[in-house]
């Protein structure tokens, strides 16, 4: 909803007043054109080319505006793998769709950089706006020595027409930022190139140095999220303490895909989900997938100092499913997106059950466990012959697609029959290259109670308790194959949903087991996962570059194509209780999944649950009894 502010009576002044609007949009994660690839079906209302038919008509309805993006746009659709993989002559996809556009700027999200450097480089080489980012460099200490790989700010020059109607010259600066946990995330293309510094130490230098090259407003492009917590070095989502520094005049938020203006920051110390500020600064989160785009409205007064921000209002404009596409967008990237449907049809073998993830956060799911048996396979191959050749391994994948906010149609539903290259995206998302850690059992242990942060706590006896913690992402939900153990929900989570170790005396896991032998804690074990959790993403204790004794060239994805094309997940998965919940007598909880996970809640082995209707959300709902 939009923020209505009431102006005050401007005094007399030697020039009227002037708007500048800001459209922003972020993590786009190449959801350019309409169309789901992960089901092959179209998608009215979601895509970069219906929200482009929504941002022309947020520009042609203000005079002054400018064109931004917060990063996250180069990664998240097979459209987006085949462009970083096979790239041909002429733009990405994504830049061409937003050249088509006119963006006027954009910095870089974490996700950018999944494909490597180069394959960056050439990307954003084909855009017709500057790409800006301050806090990724080469080396330098302090940040004056920085050598950054990117520009780290611009400026634009551009003629406002003031409320006169008359042109005023003005000078707009754009400073990049992103998360520094890049770093971790994507160390295999990283480590040894470039290193990160922290958000507000880049912006404690950059911010004056634009100042002192003629910026009179100062807009920051943050790919960072909202969080109240004390300010630290190297903090992921420090949008809001960004707002408190001296300079800036409005923000650019994103990474955590979240709504701002709105009530996901409701509560948050300093930041007004009302009025669309951060410690009073006008700021945006436009959520993610291009379903909204963030408008903040500027009222300038040119003062002798230069343009100063008198007033403004915040809002995010959503798309709908019946918003027209953009033409121009459709016709940036339709040779690509022709090309990427040839390519998710093509057929890689077939499965004689249903493969899905409705149920991968209440037990045993198909979709995690056909993955988990790719990855032992390959490893067993692997290590066969090494040092490691005898340890036992230990295969962990968790639910990429499994609700959250993603909303209801957010999970991995592939019926029994031929398989295609799109099945094995939508079983396996992301890029990511596979790794073997050894660790103890220890380490396992924590890994599981990590794992368990995805649950509230719920009392003994309650009644209908929400299960699961809406701050929490399936893709934290590890499950490690081979292993047997209950979750007592009755207890407190010893991790957060961010991976913090928070009750150091509490312990959800139960009787845990390595096969029919309690676990030793001593023993050692090795763990088939990706790059991302190897090198520490999602705060998994153990996790870390010098527990990996093998690190593949090949991708997870790649290693379940080749399993698929070999094996009938039909035939060979065969699902089992391995874990549960500790039984709590008169206690039930609701789980929300898809709608359409009806046909499978019968097939979903030790638990006990029955329809329980839907969500305001569109969420099936089902009560687990406890």
């Amino acid at each position: 909803m939009p923020t209505k502010r009431t102006e005050t009576p401007a005094p007399e002044t030697a020039f009227p007043l002037a708007r500048l609007r800001l459209i922003a949009t972020s993590d786009l994660h190449a959801q350019i054109w309409p169309h789901d690839y992960f089901r092959d079906r179209p998608c009215p209302g979601r895509g970069l080319a219906p929200l482009g038919t929504l941002i022309r008509e947020l520009r042609a309805a203000a005079p002054n505006s400018l064109l931004l993006d917060n990063g996250d746009c180069l990664q998240g659709t097979p459209m987006a793998d085949i462009a970083a993989f096979d790239p041909r002559d002429g733009p990405h996809p994504v830049i061409a769709a937003m050249n088509a556009l006119g963006y006027d700027a954009a910095t870089l999200g974490n996700h950018e950089f999944n494909y490597g450097l180069p394959a960056l480089q050439a990307a954003v080489a084909g855009a017709r706006h500057p790409v800006v980012l301050a806090n990724l460099h080469r080396h330098g200490t302090p940040p004056e020595a920085d050598d950054p790989i990117f520009p780290p700010f611009t400026l634009l020059d551009r003629t406002l027409t003031d409320e006169a109607g008359r042109p005023r010259p003005i000078r707009i600066g754009l400073l990049g930022l992103t998360t520094p946990q890049v770093m971790v995330w994507d160390a295999k293309h990283l480590s040894g190139r470039v290193e990160a510094r922290d958000i507000l130490d880049s912006a404690r230098h950059w911010v004056p140095r634009l100042r002192e090259a003629g910026a009179e407003i100062v807009i920051a492009l943050c790919h960072s999220g909202i969080d109240d917590a004390d300010p630290c070095p190297g903090m992921e989502n420090a949008a809001l303490h960004l707002a408190a520094l001296p300079g800036i005049d409005a923000i650019i938020t994103g990474h955590a895909h979240r709504l701002f203006p709105g009530e996901s920051y409701a509560g948050t110390a300093g930041a007004d989900p009302q009025k669309g500020t951060l410690r009073g600064i006008p700021s945006v989160m436009p959520g993610f997938n291009a379903r909204h785009a963030g408008v903040i409205d500027l009222l300038l007064d040119q003062t002798p100092q230069g343009w100063t921000v008198r007033d403004h209002d915040t809002r995010l404009a959503a798309v709908s499913d019946a918003t027209p596409d953009d033409p121009e967008v459709l016709s940036a990237c339709r040779a690509e997106h022709e090309r990427t449907i040839d390519h998710i049809r093509r057929p890689i073998g077939h499965s004689s059950a249903p493969l899905h993830s409705f149920f991968a956060l209440l037990g045993e799911s198909p979709a995690i466990r056909v993955v988990q048996e790719a990855q032992r396979g390959f490893a067993e191959a692997q290590l066969r012959g090494t040092a490691h050749e005898g340890l036992p391994i230990v295969s962990s994948a968790a639910p990429f697609r499994a609700g959250g906010l993603g909303g209801p149609d957010n999970y991995c539903d592939i019926p029994a029959g031929d398989l295609c290259l799109r099945h094995a995206a939508d079983l396996y998302e992301y890029p990511n290259l596979l790794r073997i850690l050894r660790l103890t059992g220890a380490d396992l242990r924590e890994w599981l109670e990590r794992s368990a942060a995805i649950y509230h706590r719920i009392a003994p006896g309650s009644r209908d308790a929400i299960m699961l913690d809406p701050d929490a992402r399936p893709y934290h939900f590890d499950m490690l194959d081979g292993l047997r153990f209950d979750i007592d929900l009755s207890q407190p989570s010893r991790y957060s949903p961010e991976g913090a170790l928070i009750d150091p005396d509490a312990r959800r896991i139960r009787d845990l087991h390595h096969g029919t032998t309690p676990l030793d804690d001593a023993a050692q074990f090795l763990v088939v996962t990706n790059d991302y959790r190897g090198a520490g993403g999602g705060g998994f204790p153990g996790c870390h570059e010098d527990n990996i004794v093998f690190a593949s060239d090949l991708a997870n994805r790649e290693v379940l194509i080749r399993h698929l094309a070999d094996h009938d997940p039909g035939t060979t998965i065969g699902l089992r209780a391995d874990w549960g919940f500790v039984s709590m007598p008169g206690t039930t909880a609701i789980f929300e999944t898809g709608p359409d996970a009806a046909p499978h809640a019968e097939a979903l082995p030790g638990r006990r649950i029955e329809p329980a209707g839907l969500s305001e959300a569109g969420f099936a709902r089902y009560r687990l009894l406890l």
